[in-house]
């Protein structure tokens, strides 16, 4: 296996040029995928009907724990993929991926059968009434009853493929789904198409991942033998260091987003007691503020392959020149995103829908939720960081801090205290918190790290 194109941009690359190499594709992903949930959202929003927009809403924390898996199984084998590439030990990063790829297909048939199963006391649970349970449903049909294994199998290939340094080629099969699924959005949810509203957004995602997943067998197939992206039957096992390997990080991180599922849910459940056009507003603010978010987390986790590197072969100062030049580049781009989402908070909710009462809400929601964004920075990357060295303890801690400790209990306090408003401002009070505790634990991790050689590739440091 040819490994001196890998080595190159990992070792000797100018970290400037490093990070863009990788970064740069991921970022551009991410902003596709961002366009695909804005499409969603925008073409029903064309419908002018709250319930159909609520309908999207009301699937967010389902659809947010798919990343559950990815989590478990992306984010845990790319790591340990990274760190073995880093220590030079090949046979472990071709039984990483082929146990990420095997168990994130599993969890997803296993995925579909429950939600199948246990569908109408979900439905409930997500805070569906009368007016939202039918659309809610039938959007959640196609992605999840059909659509589960193929969403989570998309993002877990890109996990693995980007772990080797194939930025790009991770990043055109996220894409290749995403583009398929805005061009297919107007044709199945709008009236002069098949007129399916919510449930027409959830088909034409089922089509766009299936797509995707397509696109990167043909990418394995092609480049067998010269990928360490390994999905040979004969490599899935159960071995005892791949196994804590990836789930030191992918258990932790799986955690991190089963969190975030439950404060959507509290969320969800707090604005709909307002009704649906308060949700409706909700979500449509929520997905404006992903564009800006889903840019930094693809400048995030784009440059987390050289972190993972260069902490396993203990290069700590190349490892700190590309935490530090992300960081950099973040803090601009963020605080620039926030501007433009505060003042322009009616005109972006203007674009999605132009019921008064939903836009009225809306350009509130906005203008609170884009104040968390610069505070978010310190908080990916430290993520990023933890997870990328194998230290999955430290990563949830973040998550049971943001969610647990900080951002459900200001929830609760700030709906009482400023009813409906407030809800949107429980985030900048958790991530101002974060953000604190991130820059403090990072110094001191980068100390501690000067201090040590090489890592190993099981467990927390």
């Amino acid at each position: 296996m040819p490994v001196n194109e890998k080595t190159e941009l990992f070792e000797r690359t100018p970290i400037p040029k490093a990070v863009m190499s990788l970064a740069v594709p991921t970022i551009l992903s991410s902003l596709v995928m961002v366009f695909y949930h804005l499409a969603d959202t925008y073409f029903v929003g064309m419908l002018d009907d709250p319930v159909q927009n609520a309908a999207l809403t009301l699937s967010g924390p389902v659809l947010l724990a798919f990343n559950a898996v990815n989590n478990l199984f992306g984010v845990g084998s790319s790591s340990m993929m990274s760190r073995a590439l880093g220590s030079k030990d090949y046979d472990t990063v071709y039984r990483s991926s082929a146990f990420g790829f095997y168990g994130s297909l599993l969890c997803g048939v296993l995925f579909s059968a429950l939600y199948t199963g246990f569908r109408l006391p979900l439905l409930h649970m997500l805070g569906t009434d009368a007016s939202t349970l039918s659309a809610t449903s039938d959007y959640l049909f196609w992605t999840v009853t059909f659509g589960a294994a193929p969403a989570i199998l998309n993002v877990v290939l890109a996990y693995l493929v980007r772990s080797e340094g194939a930025a790009l080629h991770a990043s055109v099969g996220t894409m290749s789904g995403c583009f398929l699924n805005i061009l297919l959005d107007p044709v199945f949810i709008l009236p002069w198409g098949l007129n399916l509203g919510a449930a027409g957004a959830g088909l034409a995602t089922f089509l766009s991942n299936c797509a995707a997943c397509l696109y990167f067998f043909v990418l394995l197939f092609v480049r067998r033998g010269r990928t360490f992206v390994c999905v040979k039957p004969s490599m899935f096992g159960l071995r005892r260091t791949i196994v804590f390997g990836v789930f030191a990080v992918g258990v932790p991180a799986s955690i991190q987003n089963l969190l975030n599922v439950t404060s959507k849910t509290v969320m969800n459940n707090f604005t709909s007691s307002y009704g649906s056009d308060a949700v409706a507003a909700m979500g449509i603010a929520t997905t404006i503020c992903m564009v800006p978010v889903q840019i930094f987390f693809g400048l995030s986790q784009g440059v987390m392959p050289l972190v993972s590197y260069n902490y396993a072969s203990g290069n700590v100062k190349r490892m700190k020149s590309a935490v530090g030049f992300t960081l950099q580049i973040a803090a601009v781009f963020m605080a620039a995103a926030t501007a433009a989402l505060y003042f322009g908070a009616r005109g972006l909710t203007l674009l999605f829908i132009q019921n008064g009462a939903v836009v009225a809400y809306g350009e509130a929601f906005l203008r609170a939720l884009c104040l968390s964004q610069p505070f978010l920075c310190m908080d990916f990357v430290a993520v990023g960081v933890f997870q990328a060295c194998g230290m999955g303890s430290k990563a949830l801690l973040f998550a049971v801090l943001r969610k647990i400790v900080l951002e459900i209990p200001a929830l609760l306090l700030l709906d009482r205290l400023f009813p409906l408003y407030g809800l949107a401002y429980a985030q900048l009070v958790s991530e101002v918190i974060l953000s604190a505790v991130a820059v403090v634990i990072l110094i001191r991790l980068f100390r501690r790290l000067e201090r040590r050689g090489p890592a190993r590739l099981t467990g927390d440091d």
